[in-house]
């Protein structure tokens, strides 16, 4: 049985008294300081986590849970947890390859976002995501709901760590680290007892980064930092990444410059007069599975860019020096050490 409390109540223990064992005992393994669940081995239940505001405990390992986004989705199946799911959703691109077979086990409840009633098909004892955007009452349901239920919830730290959460918005209050991604694999681990699993995986990650970071500085010339560009969506007033979100970590680990680290937006909108202004280095163009609107395909964005008289005379354009990400590695996730190794790939070629 999962059991769920809030840390400012919000549902009174009479209510929670069947579907929690609200009052239970006080002896449960506590592991709100992220510090304390780095080590391997088997988890002590039960286990409770403060997890974005709420406190999570846990008597045992999930067996039926839901990852309403692509970047929780992916995690879990890292962790070899597919035999352990019961439906995802919230798909931008095609699943990594190493984990597509693992992914057809489990049942996809919606490309886009599910609804409650579909989610609650499948008599979840977990529902994970790592977007404010899914825990809202107007596209799935908020944390609250699922707790009325007896579902309990896990949101990714990447959320809400030094950031502030309003319905939708995310406002960051310190730029991402990647220790954020390292602390939702641990957590995760350790909820669903496979800390061992957890730790080889932020190994390997941990590996992977050290690698990249050093192929990044031998693409970038001594003393200088090179200047960057991420550019997301839109064609009339381009999504161009701001301070404080995964390419900011990406600018961070490769040394370079994010040209609008003084935007405090995630994606804010600004104009190409502004990008001229600030001539970037390097343009990273995301290339999204999604095709919404126009400027979502990599095509497209290379054709305006090489098309428009402002945009042509760029540096990054007229030398060709782009760096195409998807618009999951340009999202927080398991994929941020995947973009890294992009862009230092990326910086490498540029120097030779």
């Amino acid at each position: 049985m999962l059991r769920w409390s809030k840390v400012v109540p919000a549902i009174t223990c009479s209510m929670l008294l069947l579907l929690t064992g609200c009052g239970a005992s006080d002896d449960s393994t506590d592991t709100s300081n992220p510090s304390e669940i780095e080590a391997s081995g088997p988890t002590t239940y039960p286990l409770t986590i403060e997890n974005c505001g709420e406190k999570v405990t846990f008597d045992g390992p999930p067996q039926r849970a839901v990852s309403l986004y692509q970047s929780s989705t992916e995690i879990l199946l890292s962790l070899g947890l597919q035999d352990r799911m019961v439906g995802t959703s919230t798909w931008f691109d095609p699943v990594l390859p190493s984990l597509a077979a693992a992914n057809a086990q489990v049942p996809r409840l919606a490309d886009n976002d599910p609804s409650l009633e579909s989610v609650l098909a499948t008599d979840p004892d977990l529902v994970t995501s790592a977007s404010a955007h899914t825990f809202t009452p107007g596209v799935v349901a908020d944390r609250a709901r699922f707790a009325q239920l007896g579902v309990p919830t896990y949101q990714s730290p990447s959320v809400c760590v030094d950031a502030t959460v309003d319905g939708e918005t995310v406002t960051r209050t310190a730029p991402l680290r990647i220790d954020t991604l390292y602390r939702e694999i641990r957590e995760l681990a350790a909820i669903f007892d496979v800390r061992d699993r957890g730790a080889a995986l932020v190994s390997e990650l941990q590996g992977r980064m050290e690698a990249a970071t050093a192929q990044a500085a031998a693409g970038v010339p001594d003393g200088q930092s090179p200047t960057i560009a991420f550019w997301f969506s839109g064609i009339d007033t381009p999504y161009m990444a701001g301070c404080c979100s995964a390419p900011r970590l990406y600018a961070h680990e490769t040394g370079t410059t994010n040209v609008f680290a003084d935007a405090k937006e995630d994606w804010p909108e600004v104009n190409w007069e502004s990008v001229a202004d600030r001539n970037p280095y390097v343009l990273v163009l995301g290339d999204l599975s999604r095709k919404r609107i126009e400027g979502d395909s990599l095509d497209t964005k290379k054709a305006f860019l090489s098309s428009n008289p402002l945009t042509s005379r760029l540096d990054a354009v007229r030398n060709q020096r782009y760096v195409v990400l998807t618009g999951s590695e340009l999202d927080p996730g398991i994929r941020e050490v995947d973009a890294v190794e992009k862009l230092a790939a990326g910086l490498q070629s540029f120097r030779q």
